[in-house]
C-alpha cells in the first residue's frame, strides 16, 4: 500500500495544502487538495473518495474533481455520512454555486454518493473500509483503510482528545492523526475539537495501553504558521514515547 500526502495542512498557500491523501493513486481521503495536487490523468485514475466530514478544508475540491469527471463522461464515487451528502447537495452541489453533478444528465452522473455507517466494514474498489467515529465539532469520521494482502492504514482526520472507543476498533500499521496547534492553545483546541502535541501523547498512550504496541505515526492538519512550534514539542512528544513521530508534507510518500 503506498499512501501520498497531497494536502498536509489546514491553510493553504503556495507551499501549503489543504488535507488530502492518496492510496495507490485510485482512493482519495478528503478533498482539500485533490485536484489542484494531481494532473487531468491521474484524476482519471481515481475510484473513489472518502470525506471524513463537512468542513471546506475537507471537501473544496468536490466541485472540480466533479466538473472534470463530468467533462470526460465519467463518473467518481464518493462515500461519507449523511450530513456530508447534506451539505454538498445544500451548499456546493446545489445548481446554483456549482452544477449538481449527481444528476444523471444522458443517463449518467459524474459523482455517485454512498452513505457509509460507522463501525460497519464496506468494500470499496478492493479495500476494507471501516468508519470510526472522533471527536470534532462536527459529526466527523476516521476511516481505515484494509489493502487485500492485511496493511491497513487509519485516518483520524480532525479530532480532539478522548480516541479511546475509537482506538478499539482499529489496528493499523500507519496511523495518520492531526495535531493543528502547539500546547499554548490546549483549552482552544479542546474546545474546537483538535489536538496539540501534549494531547496527542494522551491519546498514543492511551492506544499503547489498549492495544498494547504503537503503529507508524504521521501527523497532518498542522496550522503552517506555527508548525515549527508544533514539530519542537511533538520532538519532546516521540522521545517520551520512544516512538518516532513525522510531520507530514505536501508530497511525502508512506509504504506499508
Amino acid at each position: 500500500m503506498n499512501v501520498q500526502v497531497l494536502g498536509a495542512h489546514n491553510c493553504e498557500s503556495q507551499d501549503s495544502k489543504l488535507i488530502s491523501l492518496l492510496i495507490d493513486d485510485v482512493l482519495a481521503i478528503d478533498a482539500g487538495g485533490l485536484t489542484s495536487s494531481l494532473s487531468f490523468a491521474a484524476q482519471q485514475k481515481l475510484k473513489a473518495i472518502l470525506l471524513t466530514h463537512h468542513h471546506y478544508d475537507h471537501v473544496r475540491d468536490v466541485p472540480t474533481i466533479a466538473m472534470n469527471f463530468a467533462l470526460q463522461g465519467s463518473t467518481i464515487n464518493i462515500y461519507s455520512t449523511q450530513s456530508v451528502y447534506d451539505a454538498l447537495t445544500t451548499h456546493l452541489l446545489n445548481d446554483r454555486l456549482y452544477p449538481d453533478f449527481l444528476k444523471q444528465p444522458q443517463g449518467k452522473p459524474a459523482v455517485k454518493f454512498t452513505t457509509v455507517e460507522p463501525h460497519k466494514p464496506e468494500p470499496v474498489e478492493g479495500y476494507s473500509i471501516l468508519a470510526v467515529p472522533v471527536n470534532h465539532s462536527e459529526l466527523t469520521v476516521g476511516y481505515q483503510v484494509t489493502s487485500a494482502d492485511g496493511k491497513a492504514v487509519f485516518y483520524t482526520s480532525d479530532t480532539g482528545p478522548g480516541l479511546t472507543d475509537c482506538w478499539q476498533k482499529v489496528s493499523p500499521q500507519l496511523l495518520i492523526i492531526e495535531v493543528t496547534l502547539p500546547n499554548k492553545y490546549e483549552q482552544y483546541a479542546k474546545e474546537a475539537g483538535h489536538l496539540t502535541p501534549a494531547l496527542l501523547q494522551q491519546e498514543l498512550a492511551s492506544f499503547h495501553q489498549l492495544k498494547g504496541y504503537l503503529p507508524q505515526v504521521v501527523l497532518v492538519h498542522m496550522s503552517p504558521n506555527l508548525e515549527k512550534e508544533i514539530a519542537a514539542e511533538v520532538a519532546a512528544v516521540a522521545r517520551a514515547l520512544n516512538n518516532p513521530i513525522a510531520l507530514a508534507y505536501e508530497g511525502m510518500q508512506l509504504n506499508l
